[in-house]
């Protein structure tokens, strides 16, 4: 037998249940219990598409150094699905442990003998508990569970009380039945498997003010503090929960404290496509407005999106992306919107795209997005993903200027109606091809113009004219290549010897990529990289790719559409690129990349010293 994995404050914890179990709630209570032990954790959930009886996963990353994303491999796997048994003990690195319920012995299931074995009969201990029926024993398994490892890996008891207090807030039997659920777990292991197991947990101050918190909610909140007052939508995995934030959020801080008003709008539609029919409709009226969304909504709401595109018009679009194509994996993360939402509908178009890497620049770029919806006129695309939207991260505290004014870009006042500006809806007045717009009612007699998406010249009159829709249709190329100039600019980092290689990246790859980039140094293999956040892209992108022989590209998706994307748009051979792709569907591991990354670089190592 090999030697157990010992190790403080850096280890892999990953929990297999089955789905309708009740198990989520006490596996977040773990991954808090470290935090509030002020060790970072990273949580993933990986979970079926259905409501119960299918396998789901909670992955529990603890690192002391503070790494944020999926490591790869397991140290301590917490087995109650039988159904997934022998996948489960697989993925256990040599040396692991395995955690199971040892109510009945094992005798046909496989186990390994490079493992440490730590059984607790949960089912046993479940049913001692008196005056509960068998639905909520099966639900305090789970907690008995808990209560077993926190004694393993030396949680402080205090921290286990404080958070089982706050969860069941007013509910003082259900305080006291979970408590005793923990107890029962935790006087099991110290009294049975005391020293078997070798991970551990200590005190730490290493999450210092950061918040947990998931990206749907943190964009959710940007809406509101980025003056959204309209939201279309119609429910979807994994956007929804974006929506339901921000009504919740809109409910405490978007009502009239005076008349108890809502100072909001929020619509569940009849489908996807009413849905950003109303909020382009919302948009052309002044508002700001969006909604929330997935694939299969982006696919459907084409057709609109060449209507706001040519129209001009603001709205914003959050892509919280998943699994395809078609229905796909619908609970299963992956970057694989880029194409689809880049060039939206029939026709000639070119979206605006925002990547944020986690929950606190989803919330920044949220807010942001709304100023540039309404400053270039057109809808703004948020791409997130899953991985991002529905999983809790460690981030650094949300921040607002509470003097930042909203940007409304170009309006046509009354003011300058009655001075006789000259109003042409589509007339390109400063040279940046954004052209103004009024807002409906600025004036009793002037600024009024007809909104159609057929062609029409500058003055918004309807033609069909060859040279009327070419220059329209130029001064759209124009006004993107002005938003080069107002969307997040890409992140670069060099490394501290000079490469010959770069990596590109973007969106939720970033915290696997920073342990990759460490592990890869320590390996003696230097890259330059450069995080890319938007669409159109910045001329930092083609001199970064100029800049080094080949450049390794990190997606999430099977085309390797940023690749496509850049090559398309600035007109680079393809050839410089190197793809390194994951979308198997669960959240791409630093494991992953620096195998990818560090068997071609050694090659090319190699063959440079031959």
């Amino acid at each position: 037998m090999r030697e157990a994995i010992t190790s403080t404050n850096d280890f892999v914890v990953k929990f297999a249940n089955v789905n309708g179990s009740g198990s989520a709630s006490a596996n977040e209570l773990f991954a808090r219990c470290v935090l509030r032990m002020g060790v970072p954790v990273a949580s993933r959930n990986i979970f079926p598409s259905n409501i119960q009886g299918l396998p789901t996963w909670y992955e529990v990353r603890v690192s002391g150094e503070g790494w944020l994303g999926r490591r790869g491999g397991v140290d301590l796997m917490v087995a109650m699905n039988p159904q997934t048994w022998d996948r489960d003990i697989a993925e256990i690195d040599t040396g692991g442990y395995l955690f199971y319920d040892s109510t009945k012995p094992l005798t046909t299931q496989k186990t390994r003998e490079d493992i440490t074995l730590l059984g607790v009969p949960l089912t046993q201990l479940s049913n001692t508990l008196e005056g509960t029926i068998p639905r909520e024993r099966q639900l305090l398994k789970n907690v008995i569970y808990l209560g077993a490892l926190s004694a393993l890996l030396g949680f402080e008891p205090k921290v286990v009380e404080e958070l089982i207090a706050a969860q069941f807030k007013g509910k003082d039997k259900l305080i006291g039945l979970n408590m005793k659920a923990v107890e029962l777990g935790h006087s099991y292991a110290t009294k049975n498997l005391a020293g078997k197991c070798r991970l551990s947990v200590k005190r730490s101050d290493k999450v210092g003010n950061r918040i947990f918190i998931g990206g749907n909610d943190a964009a959710g909140l940007g809406a509101v503090y980025g003056g959204a007052t309209v939201c279309a939508w119609y429910p979807i995995t994994p956007s929804t929960s974006l929506a339901e934030a921000f009504t919740a959020h809109c409910k405490k801080l978007r009502v009239d404290p005076a008349s108890k008003e809502n100072k909001f709008a929020i619509v569940q539609a009849e489908d996807e496509i009413a849905a950003i029919g109303i909020a382009i409709g919302a948009g052309w009226n002044g508002a700001r407005s969006f909604t929330a969304t997935s694939g299969p909504g982006i696919s459907l709401m084409q057709e609109f999106f060449g209507l706001a595109y040519f129209a001009e018009i603001p709205a914003v679009v959050f892509d919280i992306q998943r699994g395809g194509p078609s229905t796909g994996m619908p609970t299963r993360t992956q970057q694989s919107d880029l194409l689809l939402a880049a060039y939206a509908s029939h026709g000639d178009t070119k979206h605006v795209l925002l990547f944020p890497e986690d929950p606190r620049e989803s919330f920044e770029f949220a807010a942001e997005s709304f100023d540039l919806a309404e400053r270039l006129q057109t809808p703004i695309f948020v791409m997130m993903d899953l991985d991002i939207g529905m999983n809790d991260w460690l981030c650094e505290p949300l921040t607002w200027d509470d003097s930042r004014a909203y940007d409304r870009g170009k309006i046509m006042t009354r003011d300058m109606l009655d001075a006789g500006k000259d109003f042409g809806r589509y007339l390109d007045v400063d040279g940046d091809a954004i052209p103004y717009r009024t807002l409906p009612g600025v004036h009793p007699t002037r600024g009024a113009y007809f909104t159609r998406g057929t062609s029409r010249d500058r003055y918004a009159r309807y033609s069909e004219e060859g040279a009327v829709y070419v220059d329209n249709m130029q001064r759209l190329v124009r006004k993107f290549e002005t938003a080069k100039a107002m969307v997040p600019k890409p992140v670069r980092r060099d490394a501290k010897a000079k490469a010959r290689y770069g990596v590109i990246y973007y969106g939720s790859t970033a915290p696997a990529m920073n342990e990759a980039l460490a592990a890869l140094e320590a390996r003696g293999l230097h890259l330059d990289t450069l995080r890319v956040r938007a669409f159109p892209f910045s001329d930092d992108v083609v001199d970064f790719i100029n800049a080094h022989d080949q450049v390794f590209l990190v997606e999430q998706n099977r085309d390797a559409q940023l690749q496509k994307l850049i090559v398309n748009e600035c007109a680079i051979d393809p050839a410089r690129f190197i793809s390194i792709l994951h979308y198997d569907g669960t959240p791409i591991t630093a494991r992953f990349i620096t195998g990818a990354i560090a068997e071609r670089m050694e090659v090319t190592r190699k063959e440079a010293a031959e």
